[in-house]
């Protein structure tokens, strides 16, 4: 007995590395009887990307399925629907009825004088006189007063220019303070031109600072009034006259 254990050759001894594969072999081994065993028994088992198989559940455990994803319904669908465009409608309909109001009632830039702004702003508000002789009334008032912003204000845009070209001004505001410094009594010129009647129906007249006793300081000449949006009265044109108007005849 002894000579024949003897006999039998010695197992060789495995290096560390060696023994670690051979472990390695034996786990992957392991792993293909496991999962050729669950396909025979008809269940799956799932493994994560770069982790070890999952374990099958335990004989008689209950799995619960992923709860289905409950669809919405037709009728929140349609009120969702229909609320967005009704919001779409009011967001349309809110821009589209502020450009119009700017365009028929544009904005007022309070920061401008009357003298830029008033023979303009009239059509949306009302800033001028309503009676005709009034307006050119105004006029002499605020030059007695020095007040160019308000006296350019009274004529249209383009008679503002021509106004100071005809008292040889370099514009209307320089126009109404070289006016003011003629002005020697400031309570007669302000009330220069007196109210008269006129013809209801007409929508121009021609008033001449002549046909009026001026005191106080010089005449302005001849002014055409027209009557313009909310029944105001704009002065839309100037020809110069003497300053001193002679005296009527008898």
């Amino acid at each position: 007995m002894e000579r024949a254990r003897a006999a039998e050759p010695a197992q060789p001894s495995l290096d560390p590395e060696q023994l670690r594969q051979f472990q390695q072999f034996q786990q992957f081994q392991d792993y293909l009887k496991f999962t050729e065993a669950q396909k025979q028994s008809g269940q799956v088992v799932s493994a994560q990307p770069g982790g070890p198989p999952v374990p099958p559940p335990p004989p008689g455990a209950v799995v619960q399925a992923p709860r289905p994803r409950l669809p919405m319904p037709r009728f929140v669908k349609r009120a969702l629907a229909s609320v967005l465009s009704a919001l779409i409608f009011l967001a349309v309909l809110g821009i589209a009825g502020k450009l119009l109001y700017d365009h028929f009632f544009p904005p007022q830039d309070d920061t401008k004088p009357a003298s830029e702004t008033g023979g303009g702003t009239y059509h949306a508000n009302k800033i001028l006189s309503t009676e005709p002789y009034e307006a050119v009334r105004k006029v002499y008032q605020q030059i007695a007063q020095n007040r160019p912003d308000l006296a350019c204000g009274y004529f249209d845009i383009p008679v503002q220019d021509r106004f100071a070209r005809d008292v040889n001004a370099a514009d209307c505001r320089q126009a109404v303070v070289t006016l003011k410094g003629q002005v020697r009594n400031v309570n007669d010129y302000a009330e220069s031109i007196s109210p008269r009647q006129y013809d209801l129906n007409a929508t121009t007249f021609t008033i001449n600072s002549c046909d009026f006793p001026i005191t106080g300081g010089p005449a302005l000449g001849t002014f055409t009034v027209t009557k313009v949006d909310k029944g105001q009265w704009l002065i839309t044109g100037h020809t110069p006259g003497p300053a001193t108007c002679p005296a009527p005849t008898s």
